[in-house]
């Protein structure tokens, strides 16, 4: 039997890790004298005050690739991740920027470079693609409230969905651009965070969108072998555990999909499952098996020792799953 003890976690150096195990493994509230006195250490992080730093740059580089895992917009969103809102550090100023640049549709905007071959401009423009709004969308929900602008833009993006799942789309700045792949087909990584996002509205978690967004993800993994949609591969490098949370990948689809109760006692979900614990060592710790070059000297950047985050990680995803966390 798979060993899964939080007591280590619990006395983890990096205190993102002691922090996050105190309120999703041990259940205490936010305001606990214990969670409380973490979180200070948290913030006071040299790491994490370098990522507080980065984001004063906010927005950072013009967007050449939603994969490029030192955008601000990951960083921020590995912030919403830990649990950081608007009332600490300089998390307020980033959502104020955000806020200054939103579409019509009540979407945040990033600086990107719209094609002239797909019918864009050519030059850098503020604009947003379903790569990113519901990212930017999850972290301004999560670390604050949804306003009466930020539900305009969550409800759009809700009716974005076919019915097959979310698609490839991008605002008009962009002409007629979109993904490789067919236009009929769904795009595994733009379904991924959609549900990250929705999985923060009861009245959309249980609704037969999410539904079929999970459908959507579950049927890649089941049908990895002959359909890759959007070029979105589930195979080897999927399948190496990776943190944080910036793109297509084992352990990300794990967690969303651990958000719903329709996903859990899935055969497709559970032998994902299977394969990710089956990493564990004879401590029960996970280990990253791919790093984002652009998180050095963090506990998850890093393959010759067991990894706290991606530990704690998988402990929270089993939990989800109803398995037995001590």
């Amino acid at each position: 039997m798979l060993k899964q003890n939080t007591d280590h976690l619990l006395n983890a150096a990096e205190p993102w890790v002691v922090y996050r195990s105190l309120l999703d493994l041990r259940e205490l509230k936010e305001n606990d004298p214990k969670v409380l006195k973490v979180k200070e250490q948290l913030l006071k992080h040299p790491l994490m005050q370098s990522v507080s730093r980065d984001l004063d740059g906010w927005p950072g580089m013009v967007i050449a690739s939603h994969k490029s895992a030192g955008q601000l917009y990951h960083k921020l969103e590995f912030l919403a991740d830990i649990g950081l809102t608007s009332t600490d550090t300089n998390v307020s100023t980033v959502l104020k920027k955000m806020g200054e640049r939103r579409s019509a549709e009540g979407l945040f905007q990033l600086p990107m470079n719209s094609s002239v071959h797909f019918g864009g401009t050519g030059k850098d423009t503020w604009s947003w693609a379903l790569c990113d709004a519901p990212v930017l969308m999850y972290c301004a929900v999560k670390m604050s409230t949804a306003d009466a602008e930020s539900r305009k833009g969550v409800d759009f993006l809700f009716s974005l969905q076919k019915e097959n799942g979310w698609p490839c789309a991008v605002s008009k700045e962009h002409g007629k651009f979109r993904g490789p792949g067919r236009k009929d087909d769904p795009c595994p990584y733009v379904n991924l965070i959609m549900l990250k996002l929705f999985a923060l509205f009861p009245e959309y978690k249980n609704s037969s969108a999410a539904l079929t967004g999970v459908e959507c993800l579950l049927n890649c993994w089941e049908t990895s072998k002959e359909r890759h949609p959007y070029m979105f591969y589930m195979g080897t490098d999927f399948r190496k555990l990776k943190a944080p949370f910036i793109w297509y990948d084992i352990l990300h689809v794990a967690d969303v999909l651990s958000r719903y109760d329709f996903a859990l006692k899935d055969p497709r979900f559970l032998e994902m499952l299977q394969i990710i614990n089956a990493k564990a060592d004879k401590n029960g710790l996970f280990s990253a098996e791919s790093i984002w070059q652009a998180w050095n000297g963090w506990d998850f950047a890093q393959k010759t020792k067991p990894s706290p985050w991606i530990t704690f990680l998988m402990y929270r995803i089993n939990k989800r799953a109803g398995k037995n966390i001590t």
